[in-house]
């Protein structure tokens, strides 16, 4: 927390000069070992509300304050202590986290202590190995006061123009030194952590905006002497692997820092002086990326790769916000690629999107980046619209086939099998933007699924044979398509095309044969079962609205099917304790779910199986009955998914189906009354509310019976 709430009685303490030297103090005397302590106390004091003191009291307060810090940074006594140091790197970041950068400008020493901080910051840098997490604590001090300056009104300058480009310099030139140490001495790499790179960017990208044209000129400067070194070591037979290594390394970081500048035109106010420079850093790195990309057949770069889509990211959120339909970029881009809209951006961003999925099968995490950019880019109306036009995404939608996208092949991994649903859920978004009721348009779509689901049928239904590693993969893969292409399906329409496709073919029993085949495999069946849970959910009215169609009741059917195939099995199998979530309570979960979405979608009337003596329901509540007993009771809250899918279903069944519930066997019922009593008891909010729901239902529900009872009414 940013604010230290402490009682107004204690203001006194605080207002006493003596206090703040007390521990400034303390720290100059204490050993290393004890010193950090006064710093983390300092750290705090810097942190009282600014409620505790009157203006005047609260700028002595700074001062004080200020002045301690300044005293530190002239003699940096104990800071070559790992714990010393980090806790000062917290104590400046909460200068600026608790005071304005006008209250700063205003302390007496201000000058002389932003020339020591950003003398300090730049040591620290360039010690990227001492103490790295505490380089957070810096950048956020300078993040702050850099996005603090259109807001000062003070007419003493705040001198960030003089010292946020030697921090910036600092921070380039450092992890540009620091690959070669990195590649040679094979030391961890900062790369490899991606998120803490993703934290220090975000930083970066404000700072790198005051005094823009120093920072385009400094990574102008650098990219090119990189580029072309890069460039000349390709060229040369016999380069050293390491030196290629080191450059495309130090290539990496140079991309990362321009995406976070180039990002950064989104807080602030720019020019077409500062579009232009934007513009050529963005071609120096689309020239870096053609240059990559002609050499992906043979070898590639993971990293640098990753950086460029990283860079790609932010290109995508700079033209798809309304000030960059303003943006002069493309006067540059156009002379140099050809690109004079966004259109041809688009256009150009997606082939490299196709070219990463034909050529970076082998990675899970650039599949999984890339996939994740174009799901970005199908997202937004606007975006939609101009993508669903490009010839690239025309053949991503006439072309998804293992022939042309590797990762689409049985070949791939489990893992890698995970990016399929996101895959499938970008190309349905761009499909359905202009489908409308074409629908030869789109069973042609699902022509690669077609063969797939007629060769795997042969296989399946054919039981004199028994599968191989390869269908399995194959099932896997299906249902992890579907899923992807059913989530964007939100139409009535589009969706009963899927479903008509699904049914009348009889694609469905080859996935219920699967679950029958592999009940106990969880790779098998999970996806399986996720995919139904997504088709029997009402999203948007989907499934309703048309009274003459059976729709509902046949998927109910088949769900209740699968239901009852993968119940009757898992029910039966015998596991171990660290195996009991993934091999039988994750596939009750989503049992539980499938059931839920079912009958929460209010789009079959439960009545009609009764009445024509259909069992599909007593069936699927029977069986359902039977895999929550199997569910100890301390099992349930342990497991948060398992415990929000079961409060859920019993939340759905005690409005609709109440008598269901009272009329279970004296076993079933108290289960779920001890199961309940524990609910009440839960910490997550949404798992007590539901429980005083279902008690109100089914203690209502006893109540009316008792009252017909007493009055002799049938029931």
């Amino acid at each position: 927390m940013n604010n230290v709430q402490i009682p107004t009685a204690w203001r006194p303490a605080f207002l006493d000069a003596n206090t703040l030297k007390l521990f400034f103090d303390l720290y100059q005397i204490l050993p290393n070992g004890l010193a950090s302590y006064s710093l983390s106390c300092l750290v705090q004091m810097t942190s009282v509300r600014r409620s505790l003191f009157s203006n005047s009291e609260r700028t002595k307060f700074l001062t004080n304050l200020v002045e301690g810090v300044k005293n530190i940074l002239t003699n940096l006594h104990g800071l070559s202590d790992p714990d010393n140091y980090h806790e000062f790197c917290r104590l400046l970041a909460r200068l600026k986290s608790n005071y304005q950068l006008g209250e700063l400008i205003a302390v007496p020493c201000y000058p002389e202590a932003i020339e020591l901080i950003a003398k300090f910051t730049v040591q620290s840098l360039h010690m990227w190995l001492f103490a790295p997490n505490s380089v957070h604590y810096l950048l956020t001090l300078w993040q702050r006061m850099v996005a603090s300056v259109p807001y000062v009104k003070s007419p003493d300058p705040h001198l960030l123009g003089t010292y946020t480009p030697e921090v910036i310099k600092a921070y380039i030139e450092s992890r540009l030194d620091a690959v070669t140490l990195i590649v040679r001495d094979n030391m961890e790499d900062p790369l490899d952590d991606l998120c803490m790179v993703q934290q220090q960017l975000e930083q970066l990208s404000v700072i790198e905006r005051c005094e823009y044209n120093k920072t385009c000129n400094l990574l102008v400067q650098h990219f090119d002497q990189k580029a072309r070194e890069y460039e000349n070591l390709l060229q040369t037979h016999n380069s050293s692997p390491i030196d290629i290594t080191v450059h495309e390394l130090q290539l990496t970081w140079l991309v990362y820092i321009i995406g976070s500048a180039i990002v950064g035109r989104l807080t602030v106010t720019t020019s077409d002086e500062h579009d232009n420079m934007d513009a050529e850093l963005v071609i120096r790195v689309l020239q870096l990326m053609s240059l990559t990309d002609s050499r992906l057949p043979q070898t590639g770069c993971e990293k640098l790769e990753l950086a460029i889509l990283s860079f790609l990211d932010q290109v995508r959120k700079m033209h798809s916000s309304d000030q960059a339909q303003k943006a002069t970029v493309y006067k540059r881009l156009n002379e140099v690629f050809g690109l004079n809209d966004e259109q041809m951006l688009l256009s150009f961003i997606n082939r490299k999107i196709i070219t990463n999925l034909k050529f970076w099968g082998r990675s899970e995490q650039i599949i999984t980046k890339t996939l994740v950019l174009l799901s970005d880019l199908s997202v937004h109306f606007n975006s939609v619209r101009k993508l669903a036009r490009l010839e690239e995404v025309q053949f991503m939608l006439t072309h998804h086939t293992s022939e042309h996208f590797p990762f689409l092949g049985t070949s791939s991994s489990l893992n890698e099998m995970r990016c399929r649903t996101m895959f499938y859920t970008s190309l349905s978004r761009l499909l359905m933007f202009d489908l409308g009721e074409d629908e030869e348009r789109f069973y042609n779509f699902l022509t690669p699924l077609t063969n797939q689901f007629e060769s795997l049928g042969n296989v399946l239904m054919d039981t004199k044979c028994f599968p191989n590693e390869e269908v399995k993969k194959a099932i896997i893969g299906l249902a992890r398509d579907l899923r992807g292409l059913a989530l964007p399906l939100n139409a009535r329409i589009q969706y009963t095309m899927l479903f008509e496709w699904l049914y009348y073919t009889d694609y469905l029993p080859i996935l219920l044969r699967a679950v029958e085949l592999w009940a106990h495999e969880p790779a098998i069946t999970t996806p399986v079962l996720k995919l139904f849970a997504e088709l029997v959910h009402c999203r948007t009215q989907r499934l309703a609205g048309n009274v003459s169609s059976p729709m509902g009741i046949l998927l109910f059917r088949e769900a209740s099917k699968l239901i009852c195939i993968y119940g009757n099995r898992i029910l039966h199998l015998e596991v171990t304790t660290d195996q009991l979530y993934p091999m039988k309570l994750k596939g009750i979960s989503i049992c539980f779910l499938i059931l839920k979405n079912a009958l929460g979608g209010n789009y079959v009337n439960c009545g009609v199986f009764k009445l024509y003596g259909d069992d599909t329901l007593h069936n699927v509540l029977d069986i359902i009955a039977q895999l929550i007993l199997s569910i100890r009771q301390s099992d349930l809250l342990e497991y948060p998914k398992l415990a929000s899918a079961y409060y859920n279903l019993l939340n759905c069944l005690s409005q609709d189906h109440v008598t269901y519930l009272t009329a279970l066997e004296p076993r079933a019922f108290v289960y779920i009354l001890e199961s309940l009593n524990k609910g009440l008891a839960a910490l997550d909010s949404a798992i007590y509310i539901s429980c005083c729901t279902i008690l109100d239902s089914i203690v209502s529900y006893i109540f009316k019976q008792l009252q017909l009872k007493s009055i002799n009414i049938p029931k």
